[in-house]
């Protein structure tokens, strides 16, 4: 029998997790947000606040709406609260001994029949659940950017993952209306087993001096019907984060492909990771950052 959600626990309240919680008050779920420290839970609650205002104002979402979401999600910096969740979604920064930690600790907190996964966009879920009890109920719920909007999460079925589990995250999905594809536990599974060649290509066309960022990104959104260009879309997802995924596939597939060019590492290092840091391939002013939001 799939199991049946009613609280939700999401681990790491940033950009992505804060989404997730979203989305899932949204759909009515009871939801509770774990972070480490009172400064970062504050940072979540304000993501959601933000979150909020832009979908009130754009009509998509009236005050009472929002206000009823708002009550629906719980914020707290103790890991011990979120023992009688249903599900426990992971969303920690992409790095994977961090990721097993936190799982491991969960899973010795929430009951033995709690669902259990990660938001990880890359690695492998059997990596992540070596060290989690019982894990025919650990899997992938890997989501996107921005939660609350994009339609799409991947459910990564992994050497254990039971039917059961599997089904539940499948209903979970559709509860909280996102379009579900099962994908098998192979780093980067569907999507970004697809994306990231094609990011990494347009980087290095850029790196060579083959076209400039805006040549290559209008090439690809007026030529091929893209709604953003590659590098626009690395700045949005973070050249941080796309360079862990890189790493990861790379680990797995040992495909120039998937390898990270010279100039990712170096922007990387100089902080100029993309629009959250208001550098990336392009510089993201305020003017540029009202139009973009």
């Amino acid at each position: 029998m799939p199991t049946e959600i009613e609280l939700v626990a999401v681990l790491g309240g940033g950009l992505m997790g804060s989404g997730i919680a979203e989305a899932s008050a949204a759909a009515g779920l009871s939801v509770l947000v774990r972070d480490i420290d009172e400064v970062a839970v504050d940072a979540a609650r304000k993501r959601i606040e933000q979150s909020l205002g832009h979908a009130t104002a754009r009509g998509k979402l009236d005050a009472e709406g929002a206000a009823a979401i708002r009550e629906r999600v719980v914020f707290t910096t103790e890991l011990a609260d979120i023992a009688d969740a249903d599900l426990v979604i992971e969303a920690v920064p992409e790095n994977a001994d961090l990721k097993a930690a936190i799982l491991s600790q969960a899973a010795g907190i929430v009951s033995a029949e709690a669902l259990i996964a990660s938001n990880t966009s890359s690695i492998p879920i059997a990596q992540l659940a070596a060290n989690v009890p019982n894990p025919e109920r650990v899997l992938g719920l890997h989501f996107f950017s921005p939660v609350p909007v994009m339609p799409l999460v991947e459910i990564v079925d992994a050497l254990d993952t039971s039917e059961e589990t599997v089904a539940s995250a499948s209903e979970f999905a559709a509860q909280i209306r996102k379009k579900p594809i099962v994908t098998k536990d192979r780093s980067g599974f569907i999507v970004n087993m697809l994306l990231v060649p094609y990011l990494m290509a347009a980087v290095r066309m850029y790196e060579e001096g083959f076209a400039t960022a805006e040549d290559i990104d209008e090439g690809m959104k007026l030529g091929c019907g893209h709604p953003m260009g590659p590098l626009t879309l690395a700045d949005f997802i973070g050249l941080d984060v796309l360079y862990s995924v890189c790493d990861s596939l790379y680990e797995e597939f040992k495909e120039s492909a998937y390898a990270p060019p010279p100039l990712l590492k170096r922007m990387v290092a100089s902080g100029r990771i993309g629009r959250k840091a208001k550098r990336g391939f392009y510089d993201y002013g305020s003017v540029r950052e009202e139009a973009t939001a």
